[in-house]
């Protein structure tokens, strides 16, 4: 009897620890995300479209960890009233942010407005991991498409591309786009975006009209399965070479992207610090470029010597040196931790073999 109270002891105190830990980190991101409210607070005429959605997929990923914050005790309660007054912080700044956005380039708040509802986004209800098999056994050199292109299919996904215009068209030059294998980067990264938006739409036939015999039994969730496995390589390989000014933003867009389709493996508790670290404690935003002259000579100079490199056009580094668009994967990176943290206990919402 005694060797079973002292073995209930012990697992009880292994739980608690593991639960404080988990209260730290779940405090720690609550931290970074209020230090990013702040940033959006003040720079919220200033912030491109990229980076006003970003900060919205966090806004729908806060109001689904308020409402379905897993527990009740004082310290986990606590947090969830610092969430829910994060809510309310953002609410008020993305009233501001959105009417400077549509005063400020009108054509490209029309064209992508959907994505500026927090109702929009659909938080994972349940979770799975990438599969290291479907990892391409070779990648091309250089992307695969530009931006233009990029954004003109997702128009066509959501029925923006002329005034009331029918949303979920597929033509084959953007399926046949979409659904390349060996694409790298950021091509690699916008194609699971592809598909995440579609779905977030509700377009059900992403895939009608492919007459491939070798994609005959492939699904939506078979192509998200092989780019989000691609893309945890591709993170895989920049923490083997070490975490770059290059490479970061690619690196948090990966885990935000395949995050926010429920695959959780992307969400490691190294990467969550390596992110954390990236924030600046001063102004709150993530990827600050102190040298900020030299940095916009140096993409000037580098966007004129390769033409054909993608640029993120709509891209926007402020005069304090912050990245609008590292900034906005990173807040909503974040809040796609929270909400797996607070439901990787969750017998329900565990990866699904």
């Amino acid at each position: 009897m005694r060797a079973a109270r002292l073995q209930l002891a012990a697992v009880l105190t292994l739980f608690a620890a593991v639960c404080g830990a988990q209260a730290e980190v779940i405090d720690d991101i609550l931290r970074s995300l209020s230090k990013g409210a702040s940033f959006l607070e003040r720079q919220h005429e200033h912030i491109n479209l990229d980076g006003v959605v970003g900060f919205i997929m966090l806004q729908a990923e806060l109001k689904e960890a308020v409402r379905t914050w897993p527990h009740s005790d004082p310290v986990s309660w606590a947090q969830r009233t610092t969430a829910v007054a994060l809510v309310k912080r953002l609410d008020q700044s993305f009233e501001k942010a959105v009417a400077a956005l549509q005063q400020n380039d009108p054509k490209y708040y029309q064209e992508f407005e959907p994505l500026l509802s927090w109702r929009f986004w659909l938080v994972p209800q349940e979770w799975s991991s990438t599969d290291s098999s479907l990892v391409y056994p070779s990648t091309t050199t250089t992307e695969c498409y530009d931006e233009q292109l990029s954004d003109k299919c997702l128009t066509l996904l959501l029925g923006t591309w002329k005034m009331n215009g029918t949303p979920c068209i597929v033509t084959k030059p953007c399926r046949d786009t979409m659904t390349r294998f060996g694409c790298p980067h950021y091509s690699l990264s916008h194609q699971m975006l592809y598909f995440l938006i579609g779905k977030m739409k509700g377009c059900s036939n992403l895939l009608k009209g492919d007459t491939r015999a070798s994609r005959a039994n492939m699904t939506e969730r078979s192509y998200e399965k092989i780019f989000c496995s691609n893309m945890m390589k591709t993170n895989q390989d920049i923490m083997k070479d070490g975490l770059t000014q290059q490479t970061v933003d690619i690196f948090i867009e990966n885990i935000l992207i395949c995050g926010l389709a429920g695959f959780s493996d992307l969400y490691k508790a190294d990467w969550l610090q390596h992110i954390l670290r990236l924030q600046d404690e001063e102004v709150g935003c993530f990827g600050r470029d102190r040298s900020i002259i030299s940095q916009i000579i140096g993409d000037e100079l580098l966007e004129q010597l390769q033409p054909h490199r993608r640029v993120k056009r709509r891209e926007k580094i402020l005069p304090d040196g912050c990245s609008s668009h590292i900034t906005a994967v990173a807040v909503s990176a974040l809040g796609g931790y929270l909400n797996y943290y607070l439901t990787e206990q969750d017998i329900t919402k565990r990866p699904l073999s």
